[in-house]
């Protein structure tokens, strides 16, 4: 199965239960992907989180089921995980611009959000900068913080402090890179633990954290521009246009990023061969 196959599965599922409590780590599972991953993909080539997409789904079917079935507003509610008849007439009028209570009446206009199919858009009018890199372990040192990814995306506080943070980074000169790294290694529960830091054999000084990225294949790809629009619209790309036509997948190993000059950042992406 290739990784539009799993992608369309991964929405099958979701449309099949969205009268149940949706487990987003099966769903991530179908499409081959972690649940951050899965997620941060599902964004970035839908322009909308995953679970907003969710949202707009139930809704959509909640106003057919009250327009065409003789079905209570509280019954409605509740097949679609609401759990009072206030919190869904608020969901629903922010949605259709009515209460639900009114549906049935004549000329009441809706909307209706259709379920997502993914499709390969062939573009190639814009060459991507990527290179393969077969990587040892290596270990960094830094500042790590678990981040919950949530309806608002990942947004990490250590980012507050970032200028801080990197000016207390220390290179080590027996190290492949000289410069800071940004990684963040998603984990089965949904979070993520991201770190600033730099790779290093040194051991590892009291307030900082430490922690070993596997050796694996890393598809290295260049971002160039401001930021963080150069590397937002980088990785869109990679998920939307690379993966689908690579014959890639991504590798269970951390992905992170590095600062080459003051316009140019690379992303490295774990890899490996997809499944036939």
């Amino acid at each position: 199965m290739d990784s539009l196959d799993s992608l369309n599965e991964a929405i099958a599922y979701i449309e099949a239960n969205l009268d149940q409590e949706i487990d987003y780590s099966e769903v991530a599972k179908v499409a081959c992907f972690s649940e951050h991953h899965f997620k941060r993909m599902f964004s970035f080539i839908a322009g909308i989180p995953l679970s907003e997409y969710v949202r707009r789904r139930r809704l959509t079917l909640a106003a057919f089921d009250l327009k065409e079935r003789e079905m209570r507003v509280i019954d409605v509610a509740i097949k679609y995980g609401y759990h009072s008849p206030d919190a869904f007439a608020r969901a629903f009028q922010a949605l259709h611009g009515i209460l639900p209570k009114k549906v049935k009446g004549l000329n009441v206009p809706l909307k209706a959000y259709p379920r997502m199919t993914f499709q390969l858009s062939i573009k190639g009018d814009v060459e991507m900068n990527y290179r393969f890199v077969e990587k040892e372990a290596f270990r960094i040192i830094g500042k790590k913080e678990n981040v919950l990814v949530d309806k608002n995306g990942f947004n990490p506080q250590l980012w507050d402090s970032l200028e801080e943070i990197e000016a207390s980074m220390v290179p080590d000169r027996e190290a492949s890179f000289q410069q800071i790294v940004h990684v963040a290694t998603a984990k089965k529960s949904g979070e993520v633990d991201y770190y600033i830091a730099v790779e290093s054999t040194k051991p590892c000084p009291p307030g900082f954290d430490e922690h070993v990225i596997p050796a694996n294949t890393w598809a290295v790809f260049t971002a160039t521009g401001e930021l963080p629009e150069a590397l937002l619209t980088t990785w869109e790309r990679i998920y939307s246009e690379w993966f689908p036509t690579s014959g890639y997948e991504l590798a269970d190993a951390p992905e992170f990023t590095t600062n080459v000059t003051e316009t140019t950042n690379e992303i490295w992406v774990p890899v490996m061969k997809a499944a036939r």
